[in-house]
């Protein structure tokens, strides 16, 4: 559309909920914020609706039957195209526990989907890489695949760094590891963000992790030792360290919502990462598939690993998750939103380039119903079809 303002009941903006109101798009980029149309501009009539940055999505395994497992590019920029479709303007393409091998492949893949895209490509921005796994425990071990459960290694990890050209983001282990507390304070120094999860660790355990540098959870409840009154946990860690942050899929079948508003009333909302953890069978129809090299089986909006009946992850898009948190009552509309956007791009070092409405920045925006329904998605300022 070239320069046009958008009109907007309410805009999602990084120092206050605004509107109604007009925001400039100006070649692909925000522009200011005013009470006014700017004379002269082209308007894009979006009355009524909430005007958001695009939803951020930090912990997802792939989408619409493309997994980061399949080491495929060319199915990685499959999955952004239709996360796209549905709100998600950026992610981090997560791995599983697999091989140092096949988790090396997998980087170089996501990779090589970065680097492949032309400026007409209409997909999720690739902000980063998420290593969940290898490095955890049997007893939480969850859907991740135990053959390949091993100690942190920061050789292994700057072999994938290489392989990835340097975007991975996240990496998790479980701090009662062997060599947990050197690998968290090597990779801080690098300013690489480490999660805490898959892991029995005790509250002290996780806490030498946190000082260390760890400054966040892997899904918070899900795959960790909970709090209990004589041993508060990693539950109990994450409730009771203000500057971390925890991630949550807020899908209605991993956490219910009574939980979440512990969590949320423990952190605060502006330190709870709404998160997908969807699996690359999401958006698919229901059945039997492959997920970390597992068998699955998606039924009733989540997923089953086929074998043992556990939950194996979410099959939801950050659209529902975000509405979710309101609908159940749990924080306001504008905080939910925040925390599909700038919560998550903060708590991943990437709020330098997205999460926010702010002038100059990629035009990646959404709008919504005042019931957070998903409206329509932009990219560079352009309609998602």
């Amino acid at each position: 559309m070239g320069t046009y303002a958008i009109k907007a009941e309410k805009f999602v903006l990084p120092g206050a909920l605004m509107g109604p109101g007009y925001l400039t798009v100006a070649d692909a980029a925000f522009g200011a914020y005013s009470d006014e149309a700017p004379a002269g501009a082209e308007v894009l009539d979006l009355s009524g609706k909430w005007v958001a940055p695009g939803f951020v999505d930090t912990h997802i395994h792939g989408f619409y039957n493309h997994a980061t497992t399949d080491c495929d590019a060319e199915g990685i920029n499959i999955s952004s195209a239709e996360l796209a479709r549905r709100g998600t303007t950026s992610w981090l393409p997560t791995t599983f526990t697999e091989s140092p091998e096949h988790i090396r492949a997998a980087c170089a893949a996501i990779a090589q989907a970065d680097e492949e895209r032309g400026p007409e490509f209409a997909g999720a921005h690739i902000q980063g890489i998420y290593l969940e796994g290898p490095f955890f425990t049997q007893k939480h071990v969850g859907a991740q695949n135990p053959e390949y459960l091993i100690d942190p290694s920061v050789e292994l990890f700057e072999g994938w760094q290489e392989a990835a050209g340097g975007r991975i983001r996240k990496s998790a282990l479980a701090p009662e590891h062997d060599g947990s507390v050197e690998y968290v304070s090597a990779l801080a120094a690098e300013g690489v963000v480490t999660c805490i999860g898959h892991s029995d660790a005790t509250y002290d355990q996780a806490l030498a992790a946190v000082s260390a540098g760890s400054t966040c959870f892997v899904h918070t409840y899900n795959g960790m030792r909970g709090l209990h009154h004589r041993e508060p946990g990693i539950v109990g860690c994450a409730m009771t360290t203000p500057q971390t942050y925890a991630e949550l899929i807020c899908d209605g079948h991993h956490v219910m919502p009574a939980a979440i508003n512990a969590l949320v009333r423990a952190k605060g909302w502006d330190h709870v990462v709404l998160i997908t953890d969807a699996l690359g069978c999401a958006g698919m129809p229901e059945g039997e598939y492959m997920s970390g090299g597992l068998p699955v089986v998606m039924r009733d909006g989540a997923c089953y690993l086929r074998d043992e009946g556990n939950l194996a992850g979410s099959v939801a898009t950050m659209a529902e998750v975000v509405k979710n948190v309101y609908d159940w009552g749990i924080v306001t509309a504008e905080q939910a939103i925040r925390m599909g956007t700038e919560v998550p791009a903060r708590s991943a070092g990437i709020d330098a380039v997205c999460g926010s409405i702010k002038p100059g920045r990629a035009a990646d925006f959404v709008a919504l119903e005042p019931d957070l329904t998903l409206a329509a998605t932009y990219l560079a300022g352009e309609l998602v079809k």
